[in-house]
């Protein structure tokens, strides 16, 4: 069986039209902006705190040491409080962002913008999906805290003395053969997840983990090079979608990235990423078919065909 990864692409952007401009729905277009914006929260900057530097006076630093050293039993409460609302809004964001994966999928199969039905209906697979997110994502951030603790205490002496010795050099280059190699595994094996795990999940109606299990045994496992170049071309297109949505923000004076404005202005994109990957799944089998059969155009009135 030959597995393609432009077919399901040219196969994507036709469905992305078909859902979208045929016919023009406006509100179904902001119902499924809203639900690709649930998606996409957790993928978003960090907020950017003006902490500069640049001390005018030779004991600024030290008067404000001092400040802390005298407030600490303020600060460390208040430190504490903020760090709880941090991780808190961080958890909720990556709960509502876990639900929207379902709505936004359920709305690109079925063609309909809706919220309120599918928020309820996949109550247990996006909280199954939000809990195995959370759990890889506390396992990784401690591997990497660990990881860098390491090459932290290699540098130490080196960074204490002010020197660019052995310490710093070992440090630099054990981050690049871990930290770096382990960020990039994740962040595909995420992608995977999104891609491939998520509409799993959605056909079969299962949990994360039994959805992971199917995706290794039934697709990845006797499709791996399929799968790897289905990862390439879907890096390409990234590249070609972040040009498309920086030079989309500029023209429009940054309105088009404020949020959930630049989930509707650029649904199309989200769209059409969302469909390639489910055009590309059912190469595999008629079982993996999400999409209504059997085409894309609505049907044509028979001219010798009586009116009744």
């Amino acid at each position: 069986m030959l597995i393609s990864v432009t077919e399901p692409l040219s196969a994507a952007f036709a469905r992305m039209k078909y859902i979208l401009f045929s016919p023009f729905d406006f509100p179904k277009w902001l119902t499924l902006g809203f639900c690709a914006f649930l998606v996409t929260l957790g993928q978003g900057g960090a907020p950017n705190f003006g902490f500069h530097g640049g001390t005018r006076r030779g004991g600024s630093f030290g008067h404000g040491a001092h400040w802390v050293m005298e407030n600490l039993a303020i600060l460390i409460p208040l430190a504490a409080i903020i760090l709880v609302l941090i991780i808190a809004l961080g958890v909720l964001i990556a709960w509502l962002s876990a639900r929207g994966e379902f709505m936004f999928l359920d709305g690109v199969v079925r063609n309909q913008g809706a919220v309120v039905e599918p928020w309820r209906r996949f109550r247990a697979l996006g909280n199954s999906l939000f809990l195995f997110r959370f759990l890889l994502g506390l396992a990784v951030l401690l591997v990497m805290a660990v990881l860098a603790g390491v090459f932290a205490l290699l540098a130490w002496s080196d960074l204490r003395g002010r020197n660019f010795g052995a310490g710093v050099v070992l440090a630099i280059i054990g981050s690049l053969v871990t930290i770096l190699p382990l960020s990039i595994a994740v962040a595909v094996f995420m992608m995977l997840v999104h891609d491939f795990v998520v509409p799993i999940m959605y056909r079969r109606n299962v949990l994360a983990l039994d959805a992971l299990g199917i995706f290794r045994s039934e697709i990845l496992a006797n499709h791996l090079g399929p799968i790897a170049l289905f990862c390439l071309m879907r890096f390409v297109l990234a590249i070609v979608a972040a040009m498309i949505i920086f030079l989309g923000t500029c023209v429009t004076c940054c309105i088009a990235g404020l949020p959930y404005v630049s989930s509707v202005v650029f649904l199309p994109i989200y769209v059409l990423f969302r469909a390639y990957s489910l055009c590309f799944l059912e190469q595999f089998g008629e079982q993996w078919g999400l999409f209504p059969q059997p085409s894309l155009a609505p049907p044509e009135r028979d001219s010798q065909r009586p009116i009744v």
